[in-house]
């Protein structure tokens, strides 16, 4: 038996394993000291950046995401491969995404969006000092470039049109620190 803060787990079973995603099943006695079940979804560690220029324009991805079924307006993202930092990845992922590369990076520290059955560190990052190149998306991305105010994106989180959890943490943070 293990200690897991008032839970106690009694068993874990692996009931799904892929390179992004792991899914387990614990049985485990309840806060409460009843015995029950807790399913736990572990997601690979990610990053979310939001690139903006002097003029306080940022740029931000709009696509189409599979598991919600719609397109979303948000930051370029995406997963830490193993053995690479979780800067290297916003910095890549930035360039893959929308063909910006950055010479200055603020950390935004990390978010965790999902808290009750979903593991999803979020490390988040403020890029500036801009230059434009070509992107290069993976196969499975097909990602349009939105340049807006940094005003405007704000509008936008505050009026749930942007509602990707990590952007909207991440635009917040940032208009704090850019007077």
């Amino acid at each position: 038996m293990q200690n897991h803060g008032p839970w106690k787990i009694l068993h874990t079973d692996s009931v799904y394993r892929d390179p992004y995603v792991e899914v387990t099943r614990d049985d485990v006695i309840r806060p409460d000291g009843k015995p029950g079940t807790h399913v736990k979804v572990f997601m690979k560690p990610g990053v979310s950046v939001l690139a903006m220029d002097a003029q306080k324009n940022v740029y931000l991805t709009h696509e189409f995401h599979y598991a919600i079924g719609r397109y979303s307006t948000e930051l370029a993202s995406g997963g830490i491969e193993k053995g690479e930092s979780a800067l290297s990845t916003a910095q890549r992922e930035l360039r893959e995404e929308l063909g910006i590369v950055a010479n200055d990076w603020l950390d935004l520290g990390s978010v965790h969006p999902f808290t009750t059955i979903i593991e999803s560190p979020t490390q988040l990052y403020l890029a500036t000092d801009l230059t434009f190149t070509e992107s290069a998306p993976e196969g499975t991305e097909l990602i349009d470039c939105v340049k807006m105010k940094l005003s405007e994106a704000i509008d936008k989180v505050l009026a749930g049109e942007i509602f990707h959890a990590p952007s909207c943490v991440a635009i917040l943070k940032s208009a704090t620190l850019v007077k």
